[in-house]
């Protein structure tokens, strides 16, 4: 008697026949990150460009030197060292009463990014895929990186700062999915977290180029034009998601990327064998699936509200404490090498607990790790006395400690929302999680401003309550990708009864 043909899920073929991770997904991997570098290029430049310089007095008897600001100086008894063109700040003086609109600045940015989240992953979701939705995101980032460089006013500036957040946004989204849907389940949880060493990178890479290209405008067209480059040179060489091809009810295309990755790991998919959804009866599937049906799914919807709460509260102390590393007192490109460095670390320690303490333990742990260190920063007494210094490298170690906690948290988050919905709404989660972060990147300056104990304060709690609300989520360890969300709840359903039929076992034996 012939069986009939082998019907396999995407992980399944993946573990089965194509190979988990190869070299195909090895080479997908580098380059669809590569494109997280150039968004630290376009995130944080305002860093650099829109600084406050250094100023000098002229021979002038009214002007004194030792003075913390302008403001209080008569005008023409001083001068920006390095001229008109170094920052934003010297250009529309952006001091005293407008110092505000520096603030604004970096909000509006981030605005636009909350925007870009939900636009980029409804977009990536549809019919349009996250290969072409990558290649929109390239073309608008060069664009209005370079336009960005040619503003006349600071209103202009602003307005492109938005629709440059609108684009930039869309980049960590398409590239995380491309990067890691083709990637077997016990393989992605690493690479995964490996993804955000690319972000980190870029911000030490923007270091340098900052320090050699100390003018703003000439600085937003050099971290602009790397995006063109990325277009020519890596884009033609990246293949869209096996995963969304089959949901797209794309059979061919989707079986015709997996042989390419079994060829390319010197693999073979033997004949018979067929792709198929994790529904029932490999039935049909909605492909306009949107945050609607994660809400009306009682599964979906706790991990939604639970996941959106986190990333907001992460962002606030992520963002927030790398404000306050400004506040070092040391060279300002120095400062952000530093800011970098001290995220690598994290991510290497969280990536080897990944696959001991599992998505949930690691969430946990990072958030109280960064929270614990935060709340010992608000209790350190900033004093004039002579121990000032003293206190003062102590809340800098808090502070760098606390981020490292929350740079591991974040490099977690963006693998753990993928793991927790399926294939037909992952991107649609993930870009409401990115929309919640966002809006914490934009309270983050505020709560930076309140100045004293406060900010610690408050990212200290941000952090405690954060790890109290992961406990809601389920653990992901080692389960597979579901395609729908009919096969995620037919999957948490008999995880569910294998968990209370184990549980009934034992107290049998116990009696």
């Amino acid at each position: 008697m012939e069986s009939g043909p082998e019907s396999l899920t995407v992980d399944a073929m993946l573990q089965k026949y194509c190979g988990e991770f190869g070299p195909w997904q090895l080479r997908n991997f580098l380059l669809s990150n590569l494109s997280c570098t150039l968004e630290a290029f376009h995130t944080m430049v305002m860093i650099f460009a829109d600084r406050e310089v250094e100023w000098r007095c002229l021979d002038d008897s009214s002007c004194d030197a030792a003075g913390k600001d302008v403001c209080g100086l008569k005008p023409g008894s001083w001068e920006w060292v390095g001229g008109r063109g170094s920052s934003t700040v010297v250009e529309w003086d952006l001091v005293c009463e407008d110092k505000y609109k520096v603030g604004l600045a970096q909000a509006i940015f981030f605005l636009g990014c909350t925007l870009g989240a939900g636009m980029f992953g409804h977009l990536s979701d549809s019919s349009f895929g996250r290969k072409r939705s990558l290649i929109l995101v390239c073309i608008l980032n060069a664009i209005f990186g370079c336009l960005t460089a040619l503003s006349p006013s600071y209103w202009i500036y602003v307005l492109l700062r938005l629709l440059t957040g609108v684009s930039t946004a869309g980049n960590a989204l398409c590239a995380f999915v491309l990067s890691t849907d083709p990637i077997g389940p016990t393989r992605r949880g690493i690479a995964a977290m490996s993804s955000c060493y690319f972000f980190s990178c870029g911000i030490a890479l923007l270091s340098g180029i900052a320090y050699i290209f100390q003018s703003w405008r000439k600085l937003y067209i050099i971290s602009s034009i790397p995006s063109f480059f990325y277009l020519l040179l890596v884009v033609p060489f990246l293949s869209d998601s096996p995963r969304w091809f089959l949901v797209k009810g794309k059979l061919d295309k989707a079986m015709k990327a997996l042989t390419a990755i079994a060829n390319s790991n010197k693999r073979h998919i033997p004949k018979g064998v067929i792709l198929s959804l994790d529904t029932k009866n490999n039935q049909t599937i909605d492909n306009n699936n949107n945050i609607i049906d994660i809400i009306r799914s009682p599964t979906t919807r706790v991990r939604l509200a639970v996941g959106v709460g986190v990333n907001f509260m992460n962002a606030v102390v992520y963002y927030g404490l790398s404000l306050n590393v400004m506040n070092l007192k040391t060279n300002l490109y120095l400062n952000v090498l530093l800011n970098a460095a001290v995220e690598m670390p994290a991510f290497a320690v969280t990536t080897a607990l990944l696959g001991k303490m599992g998505r949930r333990g690691v969430g946990i742990s990072t958030l109280w790790f960064s929270g614990v260190f935060c709340l010992m920063g608000s209790l350190m007494k900033s004093s004039s006395s002579r121990n000032e210094g003293k206190w003062r490298v102590w809340k800098m170690v808090c502070g760098l400690l606390g981020l490292s906690g929350m740079a591991g948290n974040y490099n977690l988050l963006g693998l753990y929302v993928a793991e927790l919905f399926p294939t037909v709404v992952r991107n649609v989660a993930l870009g409401c999680a990115s929309q919640a972060t966002q809006m914490g990147a934009i309270l983050a300056p505020f709560v930076v401003v309140l100045g004293g104990r406060w900010p610690f304060l408050v990212f200290g709690v941000c952090g405690i309550v954060g790890g109290l609300l992961m406990f809601l989520l389920p653990e992901t360890l080692n389960r597979p990708f579901y395609d729908t969300l009919a096969g995620l709840e037919d999957g948490e359903n008999n995880t569910n009864v294998i968990a209370s039929s184990s549980f009934h076992c034992c107290a049998n034996e116990f009696e």
